[in-house]
């Protein structure tokens, strides 16, 4: 069981800004941006390369939460970034799928 799961079934404590039936989100332990949340599928998914075209309806919510929940964390005017990584060499240290959402300052482009 991984970290986000036991999050998810509130094993472990977390800042939870969002939640649904299909995601939870909260905020990173180790911010990157002075609004840096984790928005997690409930669904078990190792990562983005893991996908199929069955999860197409749960990334499409994905994507979708990630305006609201930008809205109410008040960087959706002022802009934010949207990460997910893949792989060990793509910066995934969690293997279960999850969009980091930043923003709160200007953020600089390449990202490392």
């Amino acid at each position: 069981m991984t970290l986000f799961e036991k999050i998810i079934r509130r094993e472990i404590p977390a800042d939870i800004v969002f939640e649904d039936d299909q995601c939870i989100c909260f905020k990173d332990v180790d911010p990157r941006a002075p609004v840096h949340v984790l928005l997690v599928p409930k669904k078990p998914i190792a990562s983005l390369a893991e996908t199929t075209a069955h999860d197409q309806a749960l990334l499409g919510h994905l994507l979708l939460k990630t305006q609201e929940i930008a809205k109410k964390l008040g960087i959706l005017d002022t802009g934010f970034r949207v990460v997910a990584n893949s792989g060990s060499d793509g910066g995934q240290s969690v293997a279960h799928l999850h969009f980091h959402i930043l923003g709160g300052r200007a953020l600089h482009w390449p990202p490392g």
